[in-house]
């Protein structure tokens, strides 16, 4: 349930809902950039999702974020087509960085400061990664956006999400999906498939349903880092999940 706390207001005491987590890391897939394109980023959901996240700065929320390449190159990918996978990794990587800059510009024309901050040394686009001042960035109220992964071939987004998530001393990491939650199967292409409103990182695991890459999960089970998943497009999803509504997305927690 939501949780409230009492402020004044003109002398009145009223109701304000409370913030259940304070700092957040959002993981975003490029893929969700394209909208209904086929490649690269669609400015309308670029807009939106950019909306979404100041929106939900705006009640204090401490928020970062993490944006996947798959819209541009997947590494994987190209290593399957014959590239070197160091060579097709780094590829990837320049890839993020591309949607990082591209997030960055629109929240930045939303009113918000927005940091860049990478795994990979790029002065002139962003400043290297560093978690002490990563936390201050986002104490005094800027977005910061993690872009080149871990700076690693041979580890996804999935992965530089959750480590990120953990250095910056986040109280729950986000994953955005085109679905509500965690599902037994594709709802997409089951109708009856079943919708899991919590589980345990074991559980996640065992049952195989691909929410994050095995070693995310780990590095999120063993520093007990919560994860939630959910659909970012639907309207006001983050400030619910946010505010402690478990409804809008499916919780995975480490086993009590």
């Amino acid at each position: 349930m939501p949780n409230f706390r009492t402020d004044s207001l003109h002398g009145v005491q009223i109701k304000v809902m409370a913030a259940k987590y304070n700092r957040i890391l959002l993981k975003l897939s490029g893929e969700a950039l394209m909208g209904q394109l086929d490649f690269g980023i669609d400015p309308d959901v670029l807009l939106a999702t950019a909306t979404e996240v100041v929106k939900q700065q705006a009640t204090g929320t401490e928020i970062a974020l993490v944006i996947g390449g798959g819209n541009i190159f997947r590494g994987a990918g190209l290593a399957q087509g014959g590239i070197d996978r160091v060579s097709a990794d780094q590829m990837g990587m320049l890839a993020t960085v591309m949607n990082a800059l591209a997030m960055q510009d629109a929240i930045k024309k939303l009113g918000v400061n927005c940091r860049v901050m990478s795994g990979l040394k790029i002065d002139q686009l962003g400043e290297e990664f560093s978690a002490l001042k990563a936390r201050e960035y986002l104490s005094q109220g800027d977005v910061v956006i993690f872009a080149a992964g871990t700076g690693n071939p041979y580890f996804t987004t999935d992965t530089a999400a959750s480590l990120r998530a953990i250095e910056i001393q986040a109280d729950l990491l986000l994953k955005a999906t085109k679905v509500d939650g965690i599902y037994d199967s594709d709802p997409m292409k089951n109708p009856d498939a079943k919708r899991y409103d919590k589980l345990s990182f074991n559980e996640a695991v065992a049952k195989e349903l691909g929410v994050m890459d095995l070693t995310a999960m780990v590095l999120c089970r063993e520093n007990n880092m919560p994860l939630c998943v959910f659909d970012m497009l639907q309207s006001g999803a983050l400030g619910r999940i946010v505010n402690g509504d478990d409804s809008a997305g499916t919780l995975v927690e480490r086993a009590a």
